[in-house]
C-alpha cells in the first residue's frame, strides 16, 4: 500500500462527500424557471457521487488504505467547499462547474500515482470517473453558455 495514493484517494473521497451534500443542498433550494431540469440535474448528480463514494472507500480497503469516515475528516481533507446557502440556480451550475474542474484536476494527479505504483485497477477507476464528471462539467458549462 502507497501512503501517498491513499491520502490522494482519502481526499477524493472527502471532495466526493462535499460535493454529495452540496448536490443535495443545491437540489433542495435551487429556485426559478429551470427548476424542474435542474432539480433533477442535481439529484443525477448526487447519485453518481453517492456511487463513487463508495467505490472509493471500497478500492481504500481493497489495498490497504483506511477511508476516510467523518464529516469531521472530510472537511479537514477536501479542497471542495461547502454550498454557501444563497447562491442563484446559475450560481449553483456555475460552482458545480468550478468544483468538477477541480475534481478533475486531482484526479489526473491521482492517476499518474497509481500508474507510478503499477495499480492500474486504481488507475482505471478514476480514469472512469474523470471521463463521467467532464462530460457532466461540459454540460453544466453548455448551461452556463
Amino acid at each position: 500500500m502507497n501512503n501517498e495514493l491513499t491520502q490522494a484517494m482519502n481526499k477524493q473521497l472527502a471532495n466526493w462527500q462535499v460535493l454529495y451534500t452540496k448536490l443535495h443542498n443545491y437540489h433542495w433550494f435551487v429556485k426559478g424557471p429551470d427548476f424542474f431540469s435542474l432539480h433533477q440535474k442535481f439529484e443525477e448528480m448526487y447519485t453518481g457521487a453517492a456511487a463513487n463514494i463508495d467505490e472509493i472507500a471500497e478500492r481504500l480497503l481493497t489495498i490497504g488504505g483506511k477511508p476516510a469516515a467523518s464529516m469531521k475528516e472530510y472537511l479537514e481533507l477536501a479542497s471542495l467547499d461547502e454550498a454557501g446557502g444563497e447562491e442563484s440556480a446559475k450560481e449553483m451550475v456555475s460552482v458545480l462547474s468550478e468544483d468538477l474542474g477541480k475534481l478533475s484536476k486531482g484526479f489526473e494527479e491521482l492517476i499518474e500515482l497509481a500508474e507510478k505504483q503499477e495499480d492500474e485497477p486504481t488507475a482505471d477507476m478514476f480514469i472512469g470517473m474523470k471521463t463521467a464528471i467532464e462530460k457532466d462539467k461540459w454540460m453544466l458549462d453548455a448551461y452556463l453558455g
